[in-house]
């Protein structure tokens, strides 16, 4: 039987001596949060490969470890921050996120999640309650690239599809100081992981952070 916990403990080490992240709670999360319990069972022995994977026949991935603790890093999390998410997935990432900002019993954050394939929502949803972060995850069936507007606005939104433009509605659903990453790019094309950052209702800035390739987003806003 495969020792997942020596090969989660291989990829930090590589990950590390590589300085592919410096976020000490982006590593404290990742450790805290067992990848294979969101993972299609057939997959589960390759939960610390260090690749995506597929889920079921939805056309949707469960992204790379080593993706998934960037994006921990590149939100720069901290404790109590409301969390929108577009692509729940597995629900993996939210739980990640969930971790990185709830190191306490006291927690007021929160994490939102929408995910528009409904075979996913189930799946996600009884993945996040299985990792016990349901108290702190809530997820939503539907289109991500209109947000949430009921809870905004979101001190951190991330979008975890890419497509060639930042939806208006998430912008818009962003505090100012707050940080948005996605994707930006076509399928099967140049795609680059990039940070908004929010300094007032008429000004947002661009930083190019990765060059990535990520499923399409799809909605109204999406491809």
């Amino acid at each position: 039987m495969r020792d997942l916990q020596k090969d989660k403990n291989n990829l930090i080490r590589m990950y590390k001596d590589r300085e592919l992240v410096k976020d000490k709670n982006a590593f404290r999360a990742f450790r805290q949060v067992p990848r294979e319990l969101f993972l299609p069972e057939k997959y589960s022995s390759s939960a610390y490969s260090d690749h995506p994977l597929p889920l079921m026949n939805t056309g949707q991935t469960i992204s790379a470890p080593h993706m998934t603790i960037m994006i921990l890093e590149y939100l720069e999390l901290r404790e109590n921050l409301k969390v929108l998410e577009i692509g729940a997935g597995s629900g993996y990432q939210a739980a990640l996120i969930a971790a990185a900002i709830s190191s306490n019993s006291n927690t007021t954050g929160h994490v939102y999640t929408i995910e528009i394939v409904p075979e996913l929502v189930k799946f996600a949803k009884n993945n996040i309650k299985m990792a016990s972060y349901d108290n702190i995850v809530t997820i939503i069936e539907g289109d991500g690239t209109k947000g949430h507007r009921e809870e905004s606005p979101y001190d951190r939104i991330i979008i975890t599809a890419a497509g060639p433009k930042l939806p208006p509605p998430l912008i818009e659903q962003l505090k100012i100081g707050g940080i948005l990453v996605m994707p930006l790019g076509k399928p099967r094309s140049y795609q680059v992981m990039t940070k908004f950052r929010k300094i007032s209702e008429s000004e947002v800035t661009q930083e190019v952070l990765s060059s990535v390739a990520f499923v399409p987003l799809r909605g109204e806003h999406g491809i």
